[in-house]
């Protein structure tokens, strides 16, 4: 038994066959129905198509088959990076490649139609009004394969208008084309095509602004008065430029190319760097032109619209490829502010070189003081921006003016409002310079509390105030009040001086006669002068002649009231004046008449001047 079993052959064994070469992995399986889908939808969508597929759109009311297709295009990319890790040589990565070219023939002429169709809707103006709301539905639907994603699109789409909403989708369409295209390696077609459109945009945009490109010697060529309308237009392109045209651009551009940093950067970089400099550049060409003083306020203008844009300047052309148009704009700005201090320092100048030499009729305000108050009353507006420019440009005290000028001056004031005080003083010492050509004293005077009224006036009715300061404005009030009062003593002390120093005392009747006589005298020859005589001020006029009035009525009420009836002789009297006719008399002056006005005298016409002679 043993033997049988010992020696009893076992069966033949079974050898499992090698894998045939024809068999299909899973992995390939799924790479090459992948691509037999990508390819009917491609194949359906290709340029050369049917008619109706060259004029119709994949993104245009039903999104499906437009999801689809970037769908298929993503499929098809990952079924050619698993071809060419089998089979570099492959017929079928032939086959991808070149469905691959007809998708982003495809995507391309999308984008572009997108591009074109949307370009009143795709305006940096709307883009950067709707960027706040309408970032929150790009990123819904930054995927349009989420239809979640699209349902809350459509929900924030509700609460806008449809044109909103037109722009918020082809905003989305024109980033998932992008994102397609970059991913697959088509990005350069992509970019090219959306910098050759919206540049196209901006450079219109600023076109219709009134934005020009001129050089220095265009420049001073042109009349100051064509000059300052393109500085006009200037102004009002820069505020929509920056804060709209640029802003906007970036936005939009950021959100199409948010798949790639580079392209972003590079993208607006080309379509917005020519354009920028071009506008920033204008500030500082004119800076560069001829200087005067009209021109101050233009290039305050200019300084401050480039200085409250700063923000946004740096932070749209925050690129390093952009960072020319911000250098320009600094440039702009130093050029501007080293042009405002140079006629700053010719406006000093000016002022001390001020070359009238006729006094002015009456003693009234100087061409050169309502000159220079309203100018520095304007500078007063820019306070801000002048702060800024002088910072580091502190006063020199290097004037021919008197020592005495200086104490005005206050150390502990800001740069500007030492700066604006210099001025006032310079203007000030230079109308008391002036005063040598009146050669009546009283005149010189009242000339004085004129001119000092009026800088007080103009500085307590702008934003002088602000920057001189109440103490200012009181210690200059009680200046012209000490110019009213000399003019006072100087005016009317032959007036008064003819009466008794005492208008009780007993005296003769011939000394009352001859102190009459000159009170007369005194009288006419003081009304008479300051007849053509002026006050401008009507606050300060009736202050004056209150004052005068006061004192004169007093100083006359007494001795008129002890001698009106006992000075008589022939058919006549040697009292001409009531104390009424005084004021009367007085209220009439300083209008620069040239001549006594009416007189509302409640005397008798004997009383009237001129009715009786001496």
């Amino acid at each position: 038994m043993r033997n049988h079993f010992l020696f009893k052959s076992s069966p033949p064994s079974k050898t499992i066959p090698p894998p045939s070469p024809s068999r299909t992995t899973f992995s390939e399986s799924l790479m090459n129905e992948n691509m037999e889908i990508a390819e009917s939808l491609i194949i359906k969508w290709s340029t050369d198509a049917s008619s109706y597929v060259k004029i119709a759109s994949l993104f245009h009311d039903d999104r499906t088959e437009s999801k689809q297709f970037l769908h298929s295009v993503r499929d098809l990319q990952s079924a050619m990076k698993y071809f060419v890790t089998q089979n570099a040589a492959s017929e079928k990565l032939v086959r991808a490649q070149t469905l691959m070219q007809m998708a982003m023939k495809r995507l391309e002429k999308e984008f572009y139609q997108i591009l074109s169709a949307n370009r009143a809707r795709l305006d940096p103006e709307s883009v950067s009004a709707r960027s706040s709301r309408s970032s929150a539905a790009r990123s819904s639907v930054s995927d349009l394969e989420d239809d979640e994603s699209e349902d809350e699109f459509r929900a924030v789409g509700e609460s806008v208008s449809e044109v909103e909403r037109a722009s918020m989708i082809a905003m989305a369409d024109l980033k998932a084309i992008a994102d397609c295209m970059i991913a697959s390696g088509y990005g350069k077609e992509c970019v090219k095509i959306y910098k050759i459109i919206r540049k196209s945009i901006i450079d219109e945009a600023l076109y219709h602004l009134g934005v020009e490109r001129l050089s220095l010697s265009k420049v001073l060529k042109i009349d100051w008065e064509v000059l300052e309308l393109k500085i006009k237009k200037w102004l009002n392109a820069v505020k929509m430029a920056v804060k709209t045209l640029f802003y906007g651009e970036r936005v939009l551009c950021d959100s199409v190319f948010s798949a790639s940093e580079s392209i972003r950067e590079s993208c607006f970089a080309d379509i917005s760097r020519e354009s920028a400099m071009s506008l920033f550049e204008f500030p500082e060409i004119v800076a560069k032109s001829k200087k005067s003083p009209e021109k101050m306020f233009r290039m305050l203008d200019m300084y401050e619209a480039i200085s409250d844009s700063w923000p946004e300047i740096e932070s749209i052309f925050s690129y390093e490829s952009t960072s020319v148009v911000r250098s320009q704009a600094v440039s702009s700005l130093v050029k501007l502010g080293e042009a405002v201090r140079t006629m700053l320092t010719d406006f000093e100048t000016a002022i001390q070189k001020d070359p009238s030499k006729s006094p002015v009729p009456g003693g009234g305000v100087h061409p050169l003081t309502r000159y220079v108050m309203n100018y520095i009353s304007f500078l007063a507006d820019y306070s801000g921006v002048l702060a800024d420019i002088v910072t580091d440009w502190p006063l020199t005290l290097h004037s021919p003016l008197p020592e005495s000028c200086f104490d005005s001056l206050e150390s502990d004031d800001s740069l500007i409002s030492t700066r604006i005080a210099w001025l006032i003083l310079i203007l000030l010492c230079k109308l008391d310079g002036k005063t040598e050509l009146y050669k009546d004293a009283a005149l010189s005077y009242l000339f004085l509390a004129n001119n000092l009224q009026y800088v007080v006036g103009k500085v307590r009715t702008s934003n002088l105030k602000l920057l001189l300061g109440e103490d200012w404005v009181t210690k200059h009030e009680s200046k012209v009040k000490q110019y009213a009062s000399n003019y006072e003593r100087m005016g009317w002390n032959k007036v008064f001086s003819s009466l008794p120093e005492n208008p009780t005392a007993e005296i003769s009747l011939e000394q009352a006669r001859d102190c009459l006589k000159k009170f007369n005298l005194a009288f006419d020859e003081a009304y008479r002068k300051q007849s053509a005589w002026i006050i401008t001020d009507p606050k300060l006029r009736d202050e004056i002649k209150i004052s005068v009035a006061k004192k004169l009525r007093s100083a006359y009420q007494e001795f008129y009231n002890e001698y009106r009836g006992k000075l008589r002789f022939g058919s006549g009297s040697l009292v001409r004046y009531t104390p009424d006719d005084l004021g009367n008399y007085l209220s009439d002056l300083f209008y620069a008449t040239g001549s006594a006005g009416s007189v509302s005298s409640s005397s008798s016409s004997s009383h009237s001047r001129g009715g009786q002679s001496h």
